[in-house]
């Protein structure tokens, strides 16, 4: 497994666990040895645990020695990352092509390579053109394998997934995946086959339209609010629709994290470079760009229009909760837009405020969501943590100098908040 970041390491942990030897493989000697202290540098529910049995069974391995991992390999992920380029935001695939190239020099017999990293239609046409120029002698298929994981419920995603694509037109690489892939199988997981190309496509068509459905209904909740509806009640009049579904229906500050920013710019720019025009999802970027922003004017606007000097108690940093992931959280245009109109910022979240205080500044950081709301003007929840749903109202009431309550996850019913004395503020109700 070439990258022991976020896919790698839940990919390479769970594979293990089927039973399968793994080498995660990372440039980066700090994340190794950390790894093989047991230390696991992200916050994902369960992965310590599933790391540390299968190091203790001599299933799982961790190494920055590249060539001796892909020598007796059957099979070989690549899962770096594919970060947006600086300047034109199309997916970086340096670190993609640089592990090709790489990879190519250590093969010895017959063996898979596997993009698992999220990559633009044509990658794995090029990372096999890398190899082929670097080793010729090298025997090889390249097949496209998307991930489809939740930060916060990956393991079980990954166990227990809807669908497992694979993208190839070499028999041997196919029959490969079909072995690896095989526990899960089993549990009639379906594995669909398609070109690699259709793989590819599969990955940004999938995390676009989540992103259609996310963005869809935030602007239906706007709606809402000018016409005296419940976007809590149209969602679920909409999503009880099997053609529809429920899920990604829930109105908020917008979608944020590593793969729906970056993915959907990345499908644009594949878009523009085949000329043909992606509207709906041109749209979805800026109604959610713009959006992050307009939640902090709705917290500006619960608090009587100005915050000016004004002290705000904001629970919850990252992007979703049960990850320590900062990547484009709309948290961060949260606090930027309150920052700007003069207010001062305490804020709390169960696991991402080390990650914050990299992208954040002039922040006060608390132990507890109480020790934020201490002395504050507003409280403002933007990340719905399960530590955030059953907050004892009393208490902040009388820890607030202002009973406002913004509510921008609609976690709290409304008659509850205010029977304690609150302002209310939600989204789309």
């Amino acid at each position: 497994m070439i990258g022991s970041g976020y896919v790698g390491l839940v990919s390479g942990a769970c594979f293990a666990d089927f039973g399968h030897d793994v080498i995660c493989v990372d440039k980066d000697e700090s994340k190794i040895d950390a790894l093989l202290a047991g230390r696991i540098p992200i916050f994902e529910p369960g992965l310590d645990h599933l790391v540390a049995s299968n190091v203790a069974a001599g299933r799982l391995q961790f190494t920055t020695d590249l060539a001796s991992a892909v020598k007796d390999a059957g099979a070989v992920f690549i899962a770096v990352g594919t970060p947006s380029r600086r300047g034109d935001g199309h997916a970086d695939l340096s670190y993609v092509y640089a592990a090709a190239a790489e990879v190519a020099n250590a093969l010895t017999g017959f063996t898979v390579i596997v993009d698992k990293s999220t990559v633009p239609v044509g990658t794995g046409d090029e990372v096999e053109r890398i190899i082929r120029d670097t080793n010729p002698n090298a025997d090889f298929a390249v097949v496209s394998n998307p991930e489809f994981l939740r930060e916060g419920a990956a393991i079980d995603d990954f166990k227990r997934p809807d669908r497992i694509v694979i993208g190839g037109d070499d028999p041997r690489g196919l029959e490969m995946m079909r072995e690896i892939y095989r526990p899960l199988h089993l549990n009639k997981s379906p594995i669909v086959e398609m070109t690699r190309r259709g793989a590819e496509l599969t990955k940004y068509a999938a995390n676009a339209f989540l992103a259609v459905k996310i963005t869809f209904i935030n602007e239906i909740a706007d709606l809402c609010e000018k016409v005296g509806a419940n976007v809590q009640d149209v969602a679920r009049g909409i999503g009880l629709d099997n053609r529809i579904g429920g899920k990604f229906l829930h109105a908020g500050p917008g979608y944020g994290g590593s793969c729906f920013p970056k993915d959907t710019l990345a499908l644009l720019k594949t878009s523009q470079d085949y000329d043909a025009p992606q509207r709906i999802v041109e749209a979805v970027v800026s109604v959610n760009d713009n959006r992050k922003r307009a939640m902090g004017r709705k917290v500006i606007q619960a608090c009587g229009g100005d915050v000016r000097g004004k002290t705000i108690a904001i629970l919850g940093l990252t992007f979703k909760p049960n990850t320590d992931d900062m990547r484009d959280s709309p948290a961060i245009a949260v606090v930027q837009t309150l920052q700007d109109a003069g207010a001062k910022v305490r804020a709390y979240d169960p696991e991402g405020t080390e990650q914050a205080k990299l992208v954040l500044n002039d922040v006060e950081y608390c132990k507890n969501a109480y020790e934020a709301m201490d002395g504050a003007d507003a409280l403002a929840i933007v990340t719905e943590w399960d530590a955030f749903r059953a907050l004892d109202l009393n208490r902040a009431k009388s820890l607030l100098t202002q009973p406002v309550f913004v509510d921008l996850r609609n976690i709290y019913p409304r008659d509850t908040v205010e029977k304690a004395g609150f302002t209310y503020t939600a989204v789309g109700r």
